[in-house]
Order: structure tokens, then sequence, then C-alpha cells
């Protein structure tokens, strides 16, 4: 992603743009380049930012949801942000929930895609074949529709991850607090707008996740996109940045 990361103490991250506030939160295995066309399209209307969540630098008994979410709070109190809009894929998703849930009054509207909070079927529990190269390229493919996304560099990039021990471990820890911290006893308190935006052939949070959020969530609307896995915004930008425009005009922008 050819782009400039600023860095100011400890937060790292991109900002694109005038107007009100969207941050993009990444998941598990996202990076800042998965919102590139996200990016480019919300940029002309909105102060886009994307901030790199510190999954690899928490200490491993501090790595889990409740402190990514202080994190995107301190880094929001960094910016000198009034409200803001979120949007999160997969873990990112998680994190504004769980921002929002605690912060309704910061959050103007919330975009989920592909979010865990409620169930997440998890790359592998414990990783047995790490070391195999061939075995994580079909994992990485199994988060599309399309297995041309998972580029030679994507499956590299995870490869490196998982077989970096001091990440592993804290992936694990990551993907553990993701499913112990379940969220549908909160969800109905939540009276924030909020857009799905979900994959119909995703394996990682199902379809039948994002019906339940769609029921859960008092102030809800839901989209499909068909032939479509785990991460819309970068399997089918267009049809993504398409539905959200739309749900925007509906909601003030």
């Amino acid at each position: 992603m050819d782009i400039d990361i600023k860095e100011e103490g400890k937060f790292k991250y991109i900002e694109e743009g005038e107007g009100e506030s969207l941050i993009l939160l990444h998941g598990l295995f996202g990076a800042l380049s998965n919102y590139r066309e996200v990016l480019d399209h919300f940029k002309t209307r909105f102060k886009v930012l994307i901030p790199l969540l510190p999954i690899y630098e928490l200490p491993v008994l501090e790595t889990n949801v409740k402190k990514l979410s202080k994190y995107l709070d301190q880094f929001i109190a960094h910016k000198g942000l009034g409200q803001v809009n979120l949007l999160g894929n997969s873990l990112g998703g998680h994190v504004a929930l769980v921002y929002t849930a605690k912060h309704q009054d910061r959050v103007d509207r919330l975009i989920l895609t592909g979010s865990s909070g409620l169930y997440e079927n998890a790359m592998g529990g414990s990783f047995p074949r790490r070391e195999d190269r061939e075995f994580i390229k079909k994992k990485v493919a199994e988060t599309f529709y399309d297995p041309k996304h998972a580029t030679p560099d994507l499956v590299d990039e995870c490869y490196d991850i998982i077989n970096d021990k001091g990440k592993l471990i804290r992936i694990l820890s990551l993907a553990k607090s993701a499913i112990r911290h379940n969220m549908a006893k909160e969800l109905p308190e939540i009276k924030v707008p909020t857009c799905l935006i979900w994959g119909k052939n995703d394996n990682v949070t199902p379809p039948e996740v994002a019906e339940e959020f769609n029921q859960l969530l008092p102030n809800c609307k839901l989209y499909w996109i068909d032939q479509c896995g785990h991460a819309p915004m970068m399997e089918h930008p267009k049809t993504f940045n398409s539905h959200l425009d739309s749900w925007l005009a509906e909601h003030g922008n």
C-alpha cells in the first residue's frame, strides 16, 4: 500500500481526507492495505483513519479484545476526535462493538463486515501444521470465495506471523478472547445506527452470524454480497462501497 503511515508515540496510522471521522479497523490477520479501495472511495467525503492495532505489541496477558478497545479509545483521544464512525472487519468489528457498547455517545454510525462478537470459526486452534506453507496457503484461501485473493504476498505474511512464536501466542490469545467475549446480551442495548455488509459465502463468520447480529441490534440493516467470503471490502470492493454509500445516504451522508 503506497501511502504515508504516520507515527506519533505508540500510534501508527494512516490518515487521508477531510470531514467527519471514519475509522477503519483491521482484523487479526488483516493489514492496513485491506482497506485500500474503501480509503480511496471515502476520503473525498470523510477524514479516513486506519490505526495499526497493537496485536503483537501488548503483553501476552493483556492481549485481548477489551485492551484493543481501550487502545482505540486512546487513539481517538490522541487525535482529538469528536463523534466518530467505526468500520470493522473480523476482529476489528469486535473491537468496534466493544468500544461502541461502552461509548455510545461517541459513535455516530457503526459498520460491521465479517465481525466476530457472536461466533467465529478461527483459522485453527493451535496451527498444528504452521511450518507447512501449503497448509497455510489453503487456510488463507478459505478466507475468500475466490482463492485468487490469497496472493503469494498474503500467504507469506501469514506464514511469517504464524511461525513467529511471540506473534503466534498473541494470535491465539486474541482468538480465545474473541470467543470468550460473546456480546449477545450487550447487542440489544446498542442503539447506534448499524450497517452489516456480509459475504454470503463467509466460512469464518457464516451468514447465520450476520442474521443473528441483525436480529439483536435494534437499529440495523443487513446487506449481502454473493460469491464473497470473509473480507468483502477486499473481494468485492465496488459492491461493498456501493452498499455503504446507500446506507450512509439513509443516515445523513
